[in-house]
């Protein structure tokens, strides 16, 4: 019985390998759906499942490591079973390219309209209403409301 064990489990352990990681790699830190969606500030139906990406600084043991948490999350532990992370692997799809923009002093920003794509009028309950399709200055044309 005990051979047959021994066996059984061999043959699992080489299916299920815990993912290695490095000191500099980025991961997502797995988030648990309740309690875990509150301490990071993230709550709602749609919540992320992770959060991240963060660094990782040192490896514990085995299957623990100690993870660079920004300073709103001061008051998690920083260190983490292999099991809560995920390797993050970095897209250049994912960068959002930040256009210089002209802030009031108030902090709102002013949109300057470039040229009226399209022109349309819906009729609702015998009224005509007029739909304006605008592209703005700081906006592409797939953005135009």
């Amino acid at each position: 019985m005990l051979t047959a064990q021994s066996r059984q489990k061999s043959y699992a352990d080489e299916r299920c390998m815990d993912p290695k990681f490095d000191v500099g790699d980025m991961v997502f830190l797995k988030v648990a759906p309740m309690k875990g969606v509150l301490r990071f500030e993230k709550n709602g139906k749609l919540s992320p499942r992770f959060v991240g990406p963060v660094e990782i600084l040192e490896r514990i043991g085995p299957v623990a490591y100690r993870l660079a948490l920004p300073p709103t999350f001061s008051a998690i532990h920083d260190v983490f079973h292999v099991s809560m992370l995920r390797k993050y692997v970095p897209d250049s799809t994912h960068v959002v390219d930040f256009e210089p923009l002209h802030m009031n002093e108030n902090l709102c920003i002013k949109e300057q309209p470039v040229e009226i794509l399209a022109r349309e009028v819906k009729m609702l309950c015998d009224r005509g209403i007029a739909l304006v399709k605008v592209l703005w200055r700081n906006h592409g044309a797939e953005e135009a409301a």
